[in-house]
């Protein structure tokens, strides 16, 4: 009987910070898996720096952009294309970096997520080998109908369901596998390897922490959400159990290849490989309990990436986010296709996504510089014009984007 009220609390719970656990299943997906077991197979635990400080960046952007859409009512594009003299041409280039970005990034997480279901399957049935086509099918099949007939709460629901079991995955392998404490506690001091690519790696744990998309999306989900001015103390609760969240997640991922694969000298090149690699270590319920953190967390990431493009037009224009209306099933449908670029492809998706979130960093200044003028503007926000602490904290968020941009694209050259 005591354990009834106890599930509803933490439903109640779960349900109150339900805008932050959108972006934890947008933000934490595959891509973040291969970024941080890459960096910790490689550099220990020498980067988390670089993720602790995209997190807290990741924390002052979001309470921005829902501060400002809970003052306004209005959500991030339509006010910057409404309270800037160019706005409509920086909003245009927001949606059109973003929209090519995350479709990039839908090309590689589909692909990575039939990989390893690929891989689940002959683990399970001795060498069995199932086409990632029919796989990408059968996925691309469920997402469609759910799409075609949910609504937001619907995908808050199953994306809390997805986050809970990619957490769970994560943390369960992470004492499974028992990594080396200390050469985690070793690993924590600020540095920047002299190797090749590793300007890269800051610029992707940026890219796919402190992601431009999850600000623009974050402003879309509050207003979802109903809240308004009333909320703002909900809202920086939400956006910091969010951030908190990934740097746990994103952080326990980095650290079972810093004590396992780092310390015995392995190297990991994509996702599918970090499966056979923990495999001895873990043994075979280790890597079923991988691929299902790893699987939930793709398509968790799925889910808001094909209602990018429809959310993200919806709020330029200021016009109702109807996902069942027939332009924004077209562009689902369209998105949905791009799921079966590897299929066709001959890159790899693990550099599709190293690449995508490299592009996400290059995109960040121009979602960071705009928010620092729109949450100054006492015309806008009246009494609610940011405090000089958060006026200082998006002033670094800038510097670290700038920073970040630069790392970029330095390494692509």
């Amino acid at each position: 009987m005591k354990s009834q009220p106890q599930t509803k609390k933490i439903l109640l719970a779960l349900s109150a910070v339900g805008p932050g656990l959108f972006l934890i299943g947008y933000n934490i997906g595959t891509g973040s898996v291969t970024t941080m077991a890459k960096t910790g197979a490689e550099h220990g635990m020498g980067l988390f720096w670089a993720l602790i400080l995209s997190c807290i960046f990741t924390y002052i952007l979001m309470v921005a952009y829902g501060k400002v859409t809970l003052v306004t009512g209005k959500t991030a594009l339509f006010n910057i294309k409404s309270e800037f003299k160019y706005g409509w041409m920086l909003s245009l280039y927001i949606i059109i970096a973003l929209i090519i970005g995350e479709l990039l990034a839908l090309i590689g997480v589909m692909g990575i997520v039939a990989d390893l279901v690929q891989e689940g399957v002959r683990l399970a049935f001795d060498g069995e080998i199932v086409n990632t086509f029919w796989i990408i099918l059968f996925f691309v099949v469920i997402l469609f109908i759910l799409l075609w007939y949910g609504r937001y709460q619907t995908f808050e629901k199953i994306l809390t369901v997805l986050v809970v079991l990619m957490g769970l995955s994560f943390l369960v392998v992470f004492f499974m596998v028992k990594p080396s404490f200390s050469s985690l506690v070793q690993g924590f001091v600020p540095s920047i390897p002299d190797t090749p690519g590793a300007f890269g790696l800051i610029a992707a744990i940026a890219g796919t922490t402190c992601s431009a998309a999850v600000f623009i999306m974050r402003s879309t989900v509050v207003a979802e959400k109903g809240w308004g001015i009333k909320h703002l103390k909900e809202e920086k609760k939400d956006a910091g159990v969010s951030a908190f969240m990934m740097l746990l997640l994103s952080g326990a991922i980095m650290a079972v290849a810093a004590g396992t694969l780092y310390v015995s000298g392995q190297t990991l090149e994509n996702t599918v490989e970090m499966i056979g690699l923990f495999e001895p270590i873990g043994g075979k319920v280790a890597a079923f309990i991988l691929i299902i953190g790893i699987a939930g967390a793709g398509l968790s990431t799925i889910f808001p990436i094909v209602l990018i493009a429809p959310w993200l037009i919806a709020d330029y224009r200021g016009t109702p986010r109807n996902i069942r209306s027939t332009s924004s099933r077209i562009l689902i449908f369209i998105a949905l296709l791009f799921t079966f670029g590897t299929v066709f492809l001959e890159e790899r998706p693990p550099a599709l996504m190293v690449f995508s979130q490299a592009f996400q960093a290059c995109i960040l200044p121009a979602v960071a510089i705009p928010i620092f003028i729109l949450i100054n503007k006492k015309k806008l926000m009246d009494q609610y014009t940011a405090k000089m602490r958060w006026n200082i904290g998006i002033a670094a968020v800038i510097l670290f984007s700038l920073l970040t941009s630069w790392f970029a694209i330095a390494d692509f050259l």
